[in-house]
């Protein structure tokens, strides 16, 4: 089994997919008004219109609800990417930290209120961690 996507449920998939537009870099692919995806090397992050949930389960995803999930994106250099970010005006929940299992990371918001980390391993026991890994940092 491998892992390949997540995907948000949101009221305005354009808005959405135009912020995530801004934090990757990577171009949406938008085949329908009602959906959108990033693809990256080594993940999809796919954007579902709330008028899609029916489709899945009446009631089973609810827009801008997400309060238990992070998105996480590793990135080459996060204070750079803080500073990009920012000078945006993007929504940001803190400043680039080192957590306690070695990542540098900083917290923001999309616009529909869920946190997006974007990290990078810093201390030896995390490089060591992701060196091996399918998307270790250049």
């Amino acid at each position: 089994m491998k892992f390949v996507s997540t995907r948000v449920v949101t009221a305005d998939v354009a808005r959405l997919a135009d912020f995530y537009e801004l934090v990757t870099g990577v171009a949406a692919i938008r085949p329908a008004p009602v959906f959108a995806e990033l693809i990256t090397a080594t993940a999809t992050f796919a954007i579902g219109d709330v008028s899609m949930v029916p489709v899945f389960a009446p009631g089973a995803a609810e827009a801008a609800a997400n309060r238990s999930a992070i998105f996480e994106f590793l990135v080459d250099d996060v204070d750079a990417e803080y500073q990009r970010l920012s000078a945006a005006g993007v929504e940001i929940v803190t400043e680039p930290a080192v957590m306690p299992w070695g990542n540098r990371v900083f917290f923001l918001r999309d616009p529909d209120g869920n946190l997006v980390g974007l990290f990078k391993p810093e201390t030896a026991e995390a490089v060591e961690r992701f060196r091996d890994r399918p998307y270790a940092a250049s």
